[in-house]
């Protein structure tokens, strides 16, 4: 095993990736722990070691002498609170003195967004675990925006007028690289991670027609009509509910947030729907 004090997992993705792909570019030795080290991407100084958050052992080893842990969370699946009791588990018997966690905007026991109810109590396990921590509590993210449109170009679902601060990947892993570069800057911080602005989803259909031609409305269901709408998909009734409690948590008014979070750690201002569309 390397001498690497930074672990990141999740490379294989979106987040996790840039934040790796940032370390890499600063010459800074890294261990990306991953389950299929085939899809790792090949970074210079970066040591790929192959595991899953649901085996203990096999966590602990990859973990072993590294200080700080970027933490994504795990994929949405049943089993998704017992793969993060695993993995937090495993960095604090592996000596991990702090973890860089990717949480959800409003974690709370009880908010709307089922999932968000996970992020709040991954977020317990590790404050209890002893280890320090940097929760980055990310607002829905902008690039999935786009892709909520059917082939239709219709957003379907139960949001009303309610707005969204939705957040750019790329915003939420700048503010994940500066807590890796200076934990002890960021100890036991929480970050409310959003964009600048909060649009409904008629707002958010037109910024998308105008940016992309393409012509996108939204149409507001009723919540008895997302889950039918949604039931072709054949989808278990947790997913179903999370799809739903998406929209309903934007109806309920708890992402109606934007804050400065992301300029305040980063320097730079975050990205707009509008922005990342074309840049993108």
């Amino acid at each position: 095993m390397s001498t690497a004090r930074l672990a990141v997992t999740g490379s294989t993705g979106a987040v996790g990736g840039m934040v790796a792909r940032d370390l890499a570019g600063r010459g800074i030795a890294q261990r990306l722990v991953v389950r299929d080290p085939s899809r790792a991407p090949d970074l210079p100084g970066a040591e790929v070691v192959a595991a899953t958050y649901g085996d203990g052992d096999a966590m602990r080893a990859a973990l072993a002498g590294v200080r700080t842990l970027f933490l994504v969370s795990a994929s949405e699946s049943a089993d998704r609170m017992a793969e993060h009791r695993s993995v937090v588990s495993a960095a604090a018997d592996a000596g991990v003195e702090h973890v860089v966690y990717t949480s959800f905007l409003g974690a709370a026991a009880d908010c709307t967004f089922t999932l968000g109810r996970d992020h709040w109590a991954t977020e317990g396990l590790v404050r209890e675990s002893g280890m320090a921590h940097t929760f980055l509590r990310d607002s829905l993210y902008l690039d999935f925006l786009p892709l909520m449109a059917g082939e239709d170009g219709v957003i379907r679902g139960p949001a009303g007028d309610g707005r969204l601060g939705a957040v750019a990947r790329a915003d939420v892993a700048r503010v994940g690289l500066a807590a890796l570069l200076d934990p002890d800057a960021h100890r036991d911080a929480t970050y409310d991670l959003t964009g600048p602005e909060a649009l409904s989803f008629t707002e958010i259909a037109a910024t998308i027609t105008e940016v992309t031609g393409r012509e996108t409305r939204f149409h507001d269901e009723s919540v008895e009509e997302a889950y039918t709408s949604r039931a072709s998909y054949d989808a278990p009734d947790w997913q179903l509910d999370a799809w739903v409690s998406t929209y309903t948590a934007v109806r309920a008014g708890e992402l109606d947030v934007v804050t400065g979070d992301v300029e305040r750690v980063t320097g730079r201002p975050p990205l707009s729907l509008r922005d990342l569309m074309t840049i993108g």
